[in-house]
């Protein structure tokens, strides 16, 4: 696979995701703006400056902060299909991702890597991964912060990859597409992305795990909003008067079963997940996250959530209920089945870059899962992130570099097989 010079002017693989983590981008789930917050233009800028530097000439960061760039087919393989690499920007907005200082742990020995700040230990027990990096570099936060791998090992992984073709211009390849987007980790990260314009024919976005992994099946998600209604009377003239919207929340509650709950699930087991409460005696509005790998269950869920916002106010009498289902997404699998390609060619090059490739399902949804739907079939590829949105979060070098080869190999399968 394709080297670096070794005069090369470039940042290396880990000095580029060393610099994004040091910029500062984490988003706000409470903003009314987009993208929610401005610093992320901050990282967006830099990465046009350095797309531009790459050859890449129609680099640009739009209003949205959408960044994007196409590497133009070599001559004779413009009609390769054009395929995308997609990385988010931000990081996650309830630990801090501000002042990171990335902390190396080289020639890792195996057990628990005790950080520098605050008392934080990575342990083994909650991260049986590490076991496949003894000998390797462990990159971390401080422990004063997360570590910004989620997504910046994405970012810093495609610029590596389009660093090396750079660099080698004999290289042969069909047409590639960049997207580096906002907002991801607060679930607006594709909201005004125009797929069309873009011009994919399939997309990958570098935000998954464990080296070798593959995720093409992400939960089916809608939310639901449930209002209780109540009678709000002076309480000191309240007696057979006031109902309490209040108490037939709580009622609701905390008769939603513990099982079934995002405590006591794992693998491909849906939730009911309540998220937010806000309200007053009149009237109380309660949020849940509902989430199951099959579109099915989902009407099943919500009706299981009637049922026990019913039942809430008949313990109450006098207090009302009115629920709202909010579609979000859905599982990306029954858009990546009209485009098989898009997961087998991915599981060639990862072959091809000497792992064993693994499907995965993602316990969330990605960007990938909304373009699935909008008609570009978009799996989520590894990228080494480890224990993300925590101050735990780690990376292996290696599996970075694993990322970058692979994405060389799909660039590569696609060019042999879409000519």
């Amino acid at each position: 696979m394709l080297k670096r010079h070794a005069d090369s002017p470039f940042p290396s693989l880990v000095d580029r995701f060393v610099a994004y983590v040091k910029v500062h981008t984490q988003s706000d789930d409470a903003s009314e703006t987009y993208p929610s917050t401005a610093r992320q233009f901050d990282l967006a800028r830099i990465l046009v400056d350095e797309l531009k530097a790459l050859g890449l000439k129609d680099a640009a960061v739009d209003e949205h902060c959408y960044v994007t760039a196409t590497l133009p087919a070599s001559r004779g393989f413009e009609q390769v299909p054009a395929i995308a690499f997609i990385a988010h920007m931000d990081t996650y907005p309830e630990v801090s991702g501000e002042n990171v200082i990335p902390t190396f742990h080289e020639n890792y020995r195996g057990g628990d890597i005790a950080l520098p700040q605050n008392g934080i230990v990575i342990k083994v027990s909650e991260n049986p991964y590490l076991e496949s990096c003894v000998g390797e570099t462990i990159i971390t936060a401080d422990g004063t912060t997360l570590l910004g791998a989620d997504d910046k090992a994405g970012i810093a992984e495609i610029m590596e990859a389009l660093t090396r073709i750079h660099e080698n211009p004999g290289w042969k390849h069909g047409p590639v597409k960049i997207a580096f987007t906002p907002d991801e980790e607060v679930g607006q990260g594709v909201k005004h992305f125009d797929v069309e314009a873009f011009g994919a024919k399939v997309a990958y976005t570098m935000d998954g795990g464990q080296r070798g992994e593959v995720e093409d099946e992400t939960f089916c998600a809608d939310t639901a909003i449930v209002k209780f209604s109540g009678r709000d009377i002076h309480p000191g003239y309240a007696k057979g008067k006031l109902v309490s919207s209040i108490k037939a929340a709580g009622t609701f509650l905390a008769s939603l079963p513990r099982e079934g709950s995002p405590e006591t699930t794992d693998g491909r087991q849906g939730y009911i997940h309540p998220i937010g409460i806000k309200g007053n005696t009149s009237a109380t509005e309660v949020s849940l996250l509902i989430r199951d790998f099959s579109v099915d269950e989902l009407p099943v869920k919500a009706a299981m959530i009637r049922e026990y916002a019913e039942k809430a106010c008949a313990a109450w009498p006098g207090s009302r209920c009115e629920v709202e289902i909010k579609q979000y997404y859905r599982n990306m699998k029954y858009d990546l089945a009209k485009e098989p390609r898009a997961v087998e060619y991915a599981m060639e090059a990862i072959r091809r870059a000497g792992l064993t490739p693994h499907r995965g399902s993602i316990r969330g949804g990605t960007d990938g899962s909304n373009l699935s739907a909008r008609g570009l079939p978009t799996p989520n590829l590894f990228t080494g992130e480890q224990a993300f949105h925590g101050h735990t979060e780690w990376i292996c070098a290696k599996d970075m570099e694993y990322a970058t080869q692979t994405i060389l190999h799909l660039i590569e399968v696609w060019r042999e097989k879409g000519a």
